[in-house]
């Protein structure tokens, strides 16, 4: 194979870009310095608190265990997330995708074996982010995360209807008031948080005139105090290992997901970033200090953040803190008072959450006639799975796989091959005045030598335009019209880069199909890195 060098081809200079200032993001101790932000931050950990109470029971029920175990892990978890996390504000506590995988293995073999899984899974979580395998993350498409954020905000509000239909009728009075307050009291303040108020408002009114409503002391024991560490009862042996490491993986990648992906979330809706590997082991430590003081794992709650993020406009990890310390005072000496709340309140808040999660700009019909078909597919069919099967991980693995599936399939006809053919010069042509002249454009009589000289051959050259790599190249040997060519041909790859080992193995397939022909090609034009990568590779790959 004869390559050539492209030392002659422009490469432009890249274009300088104009970068907006990034707003000057809020710290812990500009938070501390200032009373009016210590106070949104802390009011914002309050209401994120009482969004987390009644949903944390409900998951300890779906996992099999007593609903102080959860609290007393979300406990664990927000405090340590709070301290060790990548991402701020973001709220991480006993989650329901991790009590829909440890379920099973509950109902099995018992709540002995929770704890080792635990500490397995916080162990892969912890090996996870020092990998720097977080990265991973930036694979997943546009189309999946907008259906895994309107998959959310499907599952939180159906998860809230329970609390509302099939009750007294008087819990429609407090519902109404509850997103009224919600709804109108930022057009009057926003000094305090309005979910706040409707919550202490709506169980005032309960309270005092005692209501006969649904409360969270009705969706579990709220016992005071705080369990010692959690004993380990499975035996050290090969056997646990065998029970517990697929709920223990499962349990690992589902909360790596959910938290990576709501801190992309949170990305977007504050415009920071955040380090997603420090995320990622943070989980791990996080979830391991859970396991042994609490019982269970967890991952970021996503509703919940969006409380914190969105509604109490929480930027630092003081929000996250607070909601820690004030959920450990509910538990310890304010668990009566908890018990109290009526639970259509709380599901009325999440409602108005789930209702600003959902992307609507998404689904409005002039986005999706200009949006591709398949990428309105891979939205549709996670948000179908997440509905169905009730697991935002397992909706998510499935649109990214179907997102590899309809890519692989576009990319696979991404290459074009031109084929360009000058006629030969043949003496006092035009044609052949044009190559002579071309091809010896100093000498003042190029051109009458080209008319006196012999006639030269046609000339072919290729031009292969777009990527090559082992979707698109495997056909890349079709494009050429072997036995119709001269002696000689150019391929130019300017307009295309080599990327792997197949694209190598396809030009030296070209290139063999030339010589068996009698041939010789000519490959010129590749980028520098291409040209290296290629020369490393070609006729040593059999």
């Amino acid at each position: 194979m004869t390559t050539a060098p492209d030392s002659d081809r422009a490469r432009p200079e890249p274009a300088a870009r104009s970068v907006r200032p990034a707003r000057p993001a809020d710290t812990v101790l500009s938070v501390l310095r200032d009373p009016r932000l210590l106070t949104r931050e802390a009011l914002a950990g309050v209401v994120t608190t009482l969004a987390l109470v009644p949903e944390v029971i409900s998951f300890s029920v779906i996992a099999g265990v007593d609903p102080m175990v959860s609290l007393v892990a979300s406990i664990v978890l927000a405090l340590v997330m709070s301290v060790l996390g990548g991402r701020p504000a973001m709220v991480t506590a006993a989650a329901g995708s991790v009590a829909l995988v440890i379920a099973p293995l509950v109902r099995e073999h018992g709540t002995d074996y929770v704890l080792p899984t635990v500490v397995l899974a916080g162990l892969v979580q912890l090996a996870f982010g020092l990998a720097g395998l977080a990265r991973l993350m930036r694979f997943i498409p546009r189309s999946v995360m907008i259906g895994f954020v309107n998959a959310l905000g499907v599952l939180i509000f159906v998860a809230q209807v329970p609390h509302i239909i099939d009750q007294p009728w008087v819990v429609y009075p407090l519902f109404v008031l509850t997103i009224a307050i919600v709804v109108l009291l930022p057009k009057v303040t926003k000094a305090v948080p309005a979910p706040l108020v409707a919550i202490v408002v709506v169980t005032v009114i309960a309270v005092a005139a005692r209501l006969d409503v649904h409360t969270v002391g009705d969706e579990g024991p709220m016992g005071g105090g705080l369990p010692g560490l959690t004993p380990w009862l499975a035996p050290f042996t090969l056997e646990t290992l065998q029970i517990i490491w697929p709920t223990a993986l499962s349990v690992a990648f589902v909360g790596l997901m959910e938290t990576l992906l709501t801190a992309k979330l949170v990305d977007d809706l504050t415009e920071t970033p955040s380090h997603k590997g420090k995320e990622s082991w943070a989980l791990g430590v996080a979830n391991i200090a859970a396991g042994f003081y609490g019982g269970i794992a967890g991952c970021a709650m996503i509703g919940q953040t969006v409380v914190n993020v969105k509604i109490g406009r929480a930027r630092t990890r003081v929000s996250t803190i607070a909601a820690g310390l004030f959920l450990l005072l509910l538990v310890t000496g304010l668990s009566a008072v908890m018990s109290t709340i009526p639970m259509v309140a709380l599901a009325a808040v999440m409602m108005i959450v789930a209702i600003t999660t959902v992307d609507w700009h998404s689904l409005k019909p002039s986005t999706l006639r200009r949006m591709p078909v398949p990428e309105t597919l891979v939205m549709v069919v996670t948000v179908a799975v997440v509905v169905a099967t009730n697991n935002l991980a397992l909706g998510v693995a499935v649109g990214v796989l179907l997102a590899m599936v309809l890519f692989a399939r576009r990319v696979a006809h991404v290459i074009t091959v031109e084929r360009h053919v000058t006629p030969g010069a043949v003496g006092g042509t035009e044609a052949g005045s044009r190559v002579a002249e071309a091809s010896d454009a100093s000498n003042a009589g190029g051109a009458a030598a080209g008319l006196d000289g012999p006639p030269s051959p046609e000339t072919v050259r290729y031009d292969v335009i777009g990527p090559l790599f082992f979707g698109s190249s495997n056909d890349l040997v079709e494009h050429f019209s072997y036995g119709d060519d001269p002696e000689a041909v150019t391929v130019d790859l300017s307009r295309a880069q080599v990327w792997d080992a197949s694209s190598v193995a396809a030009l030296d397939s070209v290139d063999e199909k030339f010589r068996a022909h009698g041939v010789t090609a000519t490959f010129v034009g590749l980028d520098d890195r291409s040209e290296a990568f290629h020369g490393r590779l070609t006729g040593r790959l059999g």
